[in-house]
């Protein structure tokens, strides 16, 4: 798989959405109605006093909260970092317009984000413009959680991954759930070039029942070369996945996997929270 390693941990996201959007990323779009979507159904399932608080593991540059929070699209996005306007500033000076552009569209529902990234430069543009409550640059797969980390993820209610799946262990989530208190949904695209079971397996064991969804993938990019394409349709089928009509058309493609506590499962099917087809 072609790496991104330069465009991750920048100052601001720009370089990230020039080079991602010439390839069609699109991931977080899918996300976007469907952790809406599985917030509320929690919050009517498990209705508390206090506000519930979105995890974003591997958050970037606080895409995800941008979209759960914002009267923006994923589209939106790729446009206003590309622009002219965006091109000419310098970093702070983005930053101060950043703060304006996502204020003035802020929803009334929004949620509090908080975010986990080892992407140090990413976290601290994501919480200076407003979109993570709090960041944390931090490693679970080789470190345990910092205190200030523990503290925040206290009303952890929905846990988003929306890219990185490849890279994390059960680590990860032993590291966040140990610290979570009450029930928690944990909703992940994962490519299907890899494999999620050791995570199923591990929030299996902390209660959690995980869905996968069957009948629908979702488009993450265009693969950058034949070779890249070549070894993805390789790895799919390794997983006993059909590839056609998927990765043979040119892109990556995920499937979303959905954990949550069995009495969870029935009070709100995976289908509803799908997008309409």
């Amino acid at each position: 798989m072609t790496l991104f390693d330069h465009i991750y941990d920048q100052p601001d996201p720009r370089a990230y959405f020039r080079v991602l959007g010439s390839l069609e990323y699109q991931t977080p779009h899918h996300g976007q109605g469907i952790f809406r979507r599985a917030l509320s159904a929690y919050e009517q399932t498990e209705p508390a006093a206090e506000p519930a608080t979105v995890l974003d593991i591997c958050c970037s540059y606080g895409i995800n909260a941008a979209l759960l929070n914002h009267h923006v699209t994923l589209d939106d996005l790729y446009e206003h970092y590309t622009s002219p306007q965006a091109t000419a500033l310098t970093t702070a000076e983005l930053i101060e317009w950043d703060r304006d552009y996502y204020a003035a569209r802020r929803r009334h529902d929004a949620a509090r984000v908080i975010g986990v990234d080892i992407a140090a430069n990413a976290i601290s543009y994501a919480h200076a413009v407003g979109l993570l409550e709090e960041g944390f640059a931090e490693n679970l797969e080789t470190a345990a959680p910092s205190s200030a980390l523990c503290r925040a993820l206290l009303h952890t209610r929905l846990i988003t991954l929306t890219g990185g799946a490849t890279f994390l262990s059960p680590r990860t989530f032993k590291a966040v759930l140990a610290h979570v208190h009450g029930p928690v949904w944990v909703a992940a695209f994962v490519l299907r070039t890899c494999s999620y079971a050791s995570i199923a397996a591990y929030l299996t064991s902390h209660g959690l029942v995980t869905e996968k969804t069957i009948t629908h993938t979702f488009a993450q990019r265009r693969f950058t070369d034949a070779d890249e394409q070549q070894h993805a349709i390789a790895a799919v089928i390794t997983a006993g996945e059909d590839p056609r009509g998927k990765e043979t058309c040119g892109y990556f493609h995920t499937s979303l996997h959905l954990s949550r506590p069995q009495e969870h499962t029935t009070a709100f099917l995976l289908t509803d929270l799908m997008p309409s087809l």
